[in-house]
C-alpha cells in the first residue's frame, strides 16, 4: 500500500488534535452527559471514520479501503464489549457518574498507548516471521472459545489479585475526593480509589489488546490500517458508554456474536499462514496451495452480518424484554419518588 506521507502524518495529527480537545473538554467540565450529548458526540466519531474510509478507498484503492472498514468494525465491536467490564467496573468501586467520562478518558489513553505498542511489535514480528499467524489464530480461536463458555456471572465478585495487594499496600481512603488521586484524611496524605480505578482500567486495556490485536491482523497486515482503526474504534467510546448504558444489558448476545467473529478471523489467519507456509515440518517447508485465502469483503460480510444478527435477536429476547420492563419500573419508581420530595 502507497500512501501520501501527508495523508499518514495528516491523519495522526488531526486525530492527536481531537483527541487533545476531547480530553481537554473532560478535564475542565466534568459531568454526565446528556443522551442527546452522547448521541451527537457518537454520530460525529462514526461519521468521521466514515468519512476517513471514503479517503481510503480513493487514497489507496478498495482493498485497502475494504480492510480499513472491516478492521474498524471489528475492533469497534470488541470496544463495545469493553463496555460491559466497564460498567461493572463502576458499579464495583461507587464511581460518581459525574467523574466517570474522565475515568472513561484515561482507559482510552491507556489503550491507544498498550495498542500502539503493540502493533509496533505485531508488524515487526509479522514482516519477520509469517508462521506468528499459526500462534495469532491459533490463539483467536482459542480466545473465541472461552468467550462463548463465559458467563460473565461471576466477574463483579470478583477482584484482581495484584489490585488487592496495591489496597493493602498503599493507604488508601474510604470514599472518592472529586476527581483526585490522593487527598488529606486527618492530616495525612493518602490515595483515593480512583486510583484503584486507573489501574483496573488499565489492565482490562491491556487484556482487551492482547485479544484486539491479533484479530484486526488477520484482516490486514498494513500497521497504518491496525492503528488508524484502533484510533477510531476507541473514539466516541465514552460517550458510547453514557449512550448504550442501559442498552447493553439487553444486548444479550453480543458476546456469542463477538465469538463468532473471533473465531472466523482466527480460522482466516490459519489459513492465510498455511498459504504462505515456511516450517519445514509443515509439507515440507512449502506453500500450500489449496488453503484458500478469504477474501476481504467476504471478511466484511461476515463479520457485519453477525453483528446485526446478534443485535436483532438480543433485543427481541425475553431477557431484553424483561431488562426492558425493569428500567422502565425503576424510572417510574425514581419519578414518584421526586414528585413525592
Amino acid at each position: 500500500m502507497q500512501l501520501p506521507v501527508w495523508f499518514e502524518i495528516g491523519s495522526f495529527v488531526v486525530l492527536g488534535i481531537i483527541l487533545l480537545i476531547d480530553l481537554l473538554l473532560v478535564v475542565k467540565r466534568p459531568h454526565e452527559p446528556s443522551m442527546k450529548e452522547a448521541g451527537l458526540w457518537v454520530s460525529f466519531y462514526v461519521g468521521l471514520a466514515l468519512l476517513f474510509a471514503v479517503a481510503m478507498f480513493i487514497f489507496a484503492g478498495p482493498e485497502y479501503g475494504g480492510q480499513f472498514v472491516a478492521g474498524w468494525v471489528t475492533e469497534y465491536s470488541l470496544s463495545i464489549d469493553n463496555l460491559f467490564v466497564f460498567i461493572i467496573i463502576m458499579a464495583r468501586f461507587s464511581v460518581p457518574r459525574k467523574y466517570q467520562q474522565e475515568v472513561l478518558m484515561v482507559g482510552i489513553i491507556i489503550a491507544l498507548i498498550l495498542r500502539g505498542i503493540f502493533i509496533a511489535l505485531g508488524a515487526v514480528v509479522i514482516e519477520q516471521f509469517s508462521w506468528v499467524f499459526y500462534i495469532f489464530g491459533a490463539f483467536l480461536l482459542w480466545t473465541a472459545w472461552k468467550q462463548a463458555k463465559d458467563s460473565g456471572e461471576d466477574e463483579e465478585d470478583t477482584e484482581n489479585p495484584l489490585i488487592a495487594r496495591i489496597r493493602k499496600v498503599l493507604p488508601m481512603s474510604e470514599k472518592f475526593d472529586g476527581n483526585k488521586i490522593r487527598t488529606m484524611v486527618d492530616g495525612k496524605k493518602v490515595f483515593t480509589p480512583m486510583l484503584i480505578v486507573f489501574i483496573t482500567i488499565g489492565l482490562t486495556d491491556l487484556l482487551f489488546a492482547v485479544d484486539s490485536i491479533p484479530a484486526i491482523f488477520g484482516l490486514t497486515q498494513s500497521a497504518f490500517i491496525v492503528f488508524t482503526a484502533n484510533i477510531f474504534a476507541l473514539m466516541g467510546l465514552r460517550q458510547l458508554y453514557f449512550l448504550l448504558g442501559g442498552l447493553m444489558t439487553r444486548l444479550v448476545y453480543l458476546k456469542h456474536a463477538l465469538s463468532v467473529i473471533l473465531a472466523f478471523i482466527g480460522v482466516k489467519l490459519v489459513l492465510h499462514a498455511m498459504h504462505v507456509n515456511e516450517l519445514p515440518f509443515i509439507n515440507g517447508g512449502h506453500h500450500i496451495e489449496w488453503a484458500p485465502e478469504i477474501p476481504t469483503y467476504v471478511s466484511l460480510a461476515v463479520i457485519v452480518g453477525t453483528i446485526l444478527v446478534a443485535v436483532v435477536a438480543s433485543l427481541m429476547s425475553p431477557q431484553a424484554r424483561q431488562a426492558k420492563l425493569d428500567a422502565r419500573l425503576e424510572a417510574d419508581v425514581k419519578k414518584s419518588m421526586s414528585e413525592a420530595e
